[in-house]
């Protein structure tokens, strides 16, 4: 018998704010988080606007001298990890310890770091360099971190594939548990990139939009006037739990994870496939996966960056796997109002996808105001939506043409 996979604990940290009933309800008031850049100065840059987390309280969950040892990165994964666990209220003992796991990724990992300790390395000289320098920096040490914090021994791996690497580490969670190879797990992702360097690189491939005079307008997926993403930070965890494990202690249950999905598209290093082909076979392969059919889906949370191709061909992607139910489901990108989180997009849109479903209702697409023809379908524009969320898609697709898929079903106590 399939073991079955239940959501049990969630939490954000998101441009909307630092915390999971901040977030849920900036996005259900259609709120942007787009500001101009206050980490540094943009002046000499051509975007200087970005989605940064405005209230981030570190000395909340993290003591001073661990924070030390941490990238930002890090330390909203862990945050966000934490507020996950207590919304659970899962218990690590001696007994189940080896049974639970964590796999937190990331798509770049430190680099505000890096570019700090370069600046010491050539002004200062090696001596200058702290030995946390490594571990401050690399992707695997937020599931390591999260381990160390909860005491927790079983699978624990760190998930890079770019703006797929929170759902990726979602689904890969999924199947441990599905296996058996775990009876809990800590999932999700978290980014935190917005640096001088960070931002020129994007901005060399030409992929943010530089609507510096108007931030909260900026990211505007499906919109004809669209002319790039909107570099996002944050962090979004799930708790997932076999369910007799979840039953038997008597735990809220979110929302059922059914299925999941991964493909490569064997194309370009940042460009999406004609038709969105890759995604297409993504999402199939999930449904297939789930055991249910297109039809069944209520609401996709889509990967809608705001870029001209990447909007379209998700689109076009998205009605070949549903065909004449395209037109019926609702579909939004909540990246309108949190910019895109890049490595952490997946975990946080996993948040908002359990929260879609507990709350029936789904978070608009804002800034929709003249919809590109190639975009036909019912983006939920401007306002939230109040509908039956019962089945919920959630897209990822990242550089390298990673794709990833994950759906989750409202639990009925069946």
């Amino acid at each position: 018998m399939t073991r079955r996979v239940a959501v049990t604990g969630v939490g954000m940290i998101t441009p909307l704010g630092a915390g999971t009933e901040k977030s849920w309800k900036g996005l259900l008031d259609g709120r942007s988080g787009v500001r101009r850049i206050t980490q540094f100065d943009p002046s000499d840059l051509p975007c200087q606007i970005a989605a940064e987390v405005p209230d981030f309280e570190v000395d909340r969950f993290i003591e001073l001298k661990e924070q030390k040892k941490m990238d930002r990165f890090i330390q909203l994964g862990l945050a966000a990890a934490a507020m996950a666990m207590g919304d659970s209220g899962f218990k690590v003992t001696e007994d189940n310890a080896e049974r639970m796991g964590a796999i937190v990724g990331a798509g770049i990992g430190g680099m505000a770091a890096i570019e700090h300790y370069n600046r010491v390395l050539s002004e200062k000289g090696p001596k200058r360099i702290t030995p946390f320098f490594i571990p401050m920096t690399i992707i695997n040490l937020v599931s390591g971190q999260i381990s160390i914090r909860f005491g927790i021994k079983g699978p624990n791996m760190a998930v890079a594939t770019a703006c797929a690497s929170g759902t990726h580490s979602i689904g890969d969670a999924f199947k441990f548990i599905q296996w058996g190879m775990a009876d809990a797990m800590i999932a999700g992702g978290t980014e935190t990139v917005i640096t001088p360097l960070g931002v020129a690189g994007f901005t060399a491939m030409k992929a943010l939009s530089t609507r510096n005079d108007e931030p909260e307008r900026a990211s505007r997926p499906f919109d004809r006037d669209r002319d790039g993403f909107i570099m996002g930070e944050g962090a979004g965890i799930l708790v997932l739990e076999e369910m007799q494990s979840a039953l038997k202690r008597g735990a809220r249950i979110y929302a059922e994870i059914i299925g999941y999905g991964m493909t490569g598209d064997a194309y370009h290093i940042t460009a999406p496939p004609p038709n969105g082909e890759g995604a297409a076979r993504c999402m199939a392969i999930t449904l297939k996966d789930a055991g249910i059919k297109p039809e069944d889906v209520d609401y996709i949370n889509a990967h809608g960056t705001s870029t001209k191709f990447g909007d379209e061909l998700e689109t076009a992607a998205i009605k070949k796997v549903f065909g004449g139910h395209a037109y019926k489901l609702s579909v939004s990108s909540t990246k309108s109002m949190t910019g895109h989180l890049l490595g952490a997009a997946g975990g946080v849109e996993a948040v908002i996808s359990v929260l879609s479903i507990v709350n029936s209702i789904v978070p608009p697409t804002i800034n929709l105001e003249n919809p590109d023809p190639e975009c036909d379908l019912d983006y939920v524009p401007h306002k939230a939506r109040q509908m039956n969320t019962g089945v919920v898609m959630s897209n990822s697709f990242g550089f390298g043409g990673t794709n990833a898929c994950i759906v989750f079903r409202k639990y009925t106590g069946d």
